[in-house]
């Protein structure tokens, strides 16, 4: 069950044997759905914990809604409906009976909630109102399925907030990306680059997204990581969510539309993990998501050996995972007879468990181990006295270690470019370009078209792959300053006009 094929090679065909050899995901009979497995969903169980917690403590409460809605309710935002509306299944029968009234499953849920809290807000003192529910959208996606990233259902978080002002909205879409940017950096040690979408890339209905944008270095494509709306009030004006000016105490006091935000997180999130840190072994797992952490394995054992070493090695092998167990680290040992050590060590390698102990006759003499990182293949001896701090300290560099290798990747593999000749070499040796850019969506349109036809010269775009051209990936957060941006000098590299900001280009998934 090892990886047959190189990530530098074939990857689309790498990632399918990482995902199904690790046991990670099955292929479903559904086209487009996957079976998560629980070494994956355990994964989507950390991110759960993590981003529960950090809700929480921002004042947001968990609940759930239908998944159907119907024809009616989803077509009343007309901006909104029109981005999802390729993509919405709908249920038109139940048993042999023809529904009267079609019924839409979720793609998303805003006209799910909020024709509800148009019922549920009535004054300032209901508000703000702050959920979120953890559930499964389905978006029926034509475009070729790729497991994790693009997948017809797919388990997401979604937040629904509202807000008296537009200044308090905000800070939350600020809050709540902050909390996306750690998921990536700090539990799957994934670099991602924070920024604000343009406006053609925004979510359709909204007045703002923000997001957390990541970068796949083997394809040289940006993959959007997550994303924070700040919606403003046109929902709330579309389904007349709102209260009274608690300012104004005359009889007719004007009504005032609450602002709101939405924001989401998906299981795409594991995909970006695999694609980053995964190799020609198998995945590479980050010790923070890792469903085991250290795997202990007995090795160093001959025909010559009695019955009682063999005992004292499974033993000891026990007795360690017992006392990392004891400290909360995840330890597991393969005292699996029929198999050797080589073919222990590719079928936990292949399922990137981040450290293996290997213990032997020698070793015990020693009063060691024999210790592995997954990540950079190094071993080295380690004391039996002290083991637990000794192997969490190992487990934590791991974790940074990781983080910091992707980062210089992503790092190297951003490009300033000043001038529209350098755009498509830089995105042909697999970067992403910082260009100044004039902000105008036809500008947007035309650096798609005129990216694509430069890289392809002229061959007809295959509809299936992840799209040639380029498109912005965000207008990040933290701007350039070599050169700055001179308001009124500096120009647009592809049309010419006054450059506002530095924006984040390259294909993309």
């Amino acid at each position: 069950g090892g990886i047959d094929v190189s990530k530098d090679v074939d990857f689309p065909r790498w990632y399918q044997q990482v995902l199904t050899r690790s046991d990670m995901l099955e292929y479903y009979d559904v086209s487009g759905c996957y079976i998560v497995r629980p070494l994956a969903y355990f994964v989507w169980q950390q991110i759960q914990e993590f981003f529960d917690a950090g809700i929480r403590s921002l004042g947001v409460k968990n609940c759930y809604f239908p998944m159907f809605v119907s024809s009616k309710v989803l077509e009343r935002e007309k901006d909104h409906i029109e981005g999802f509306a390729p993509e919405v299944a709908w249920v038109t029968r139940a048993g042999s009976t023809e529904l009267a009234e079609p019924i839409a499953i979720r793609p998303t849920s805003e006209t799910v909630m909020y024709p509800y809290f148009a019922k549920w807000i009535r004054s300032h003192r209901d508000l703000p109102l702050k959920i979120n529910q953890w559930c499964s959208v389905v978006r029926w996606e034509f475009k070729n399925p790729q497991p994790f990233l693009r997948t017809r259902e797919f388990l997401w978080q979604e937040g629904h907030c509202a807000y008296m002002t537009e200044k308090e909205a905000m800070v939350e879409v600020y809050d709540v990306l902050t909390l996306y940017r750690r998921i990536y950096e700090e539990l799957l040690a994934v670099p991602v680059i924070e920024g604000e979408k343009s406006s053609k890339e925004k979510f359709a209905g909204g007045v703002a997204t923000t997001t957390v944008e990541g970068f796949i270095a083997a394809t040289g494509r940006g993959i959007q990581g997550a994303t924070s709306h700040y919606l403003g009030q046109n929902f709330s004006k579309m389904l007349n969510i709102v209260v009274q000016d608690p300012e104004d105490s005359g009889a007719d006091r004007p009504k005032l539309h609450v602002h709101q935000t939405s924001w989401g997180l998906s299981t795409r999130t594991i995909g970006v993990m695999v694609m980053t840190h995964g190799d020609d072994q198998g995945l590479v797992m980050p010790p923070r998501v890792a469903e085991t952490q250290v795997i202990i394995i007995p090795c160093g054992l001959t025909a010559k050996h009695s019955d009682e070493d063999r005992r004292a090695v499974s033993d000891a092998c026990l007795n360690v995972e017992a006392r990392l167990r004891a400290v909360g680290v995840r330890a597991e040992s393969d005292l699996r007879e029929l198999y050797t050590p080589g073919q222990k060590f590719n079928h936990w390698e292949v399922r990137g468990v981040p450290l293996r102990v290997e213990i032997g006759p020698k070793d015990l003499e020693k009063n060691s181990v024999l210790t592995a990182r997954r990540d950079t293949f190094a071993k080295a001896p380690m004391s039996l006295d002290g083991l637990e701090s000794s192997v969490q300290l190992m487990l934590l560099t791991i974790q940074n270690d990781m983080l910091a290798k992707a980062r210089k990747t992503f790092d190297e593999r951003v490009k300033i470019v000043l001038d529209w000749s350098e755009f498509v070499p830089v995105l042909n040796s697999k970067c992403l370009a910082l260009i100044p850019w004039c902000e105008r969506e036809v500008c947007e349109d035309q650096i798609k078209t005129r990216s694509s036809r430069d890289s392809l010269g002229d061959e007809p775009e295959d509809e299936k792959a992840p799209s040639m051209g380029a498109k912005s990936l965000c207008l990040p957060s933290k701007q350039p300053t070599n050169p700055p941006i001179v308001h009124g000098e500096t120009k647009c590299i592809q049309c010419g006009e006054n450059a506002k900001r530095y924006a984040l280009f390259g294909r993309s998934y």
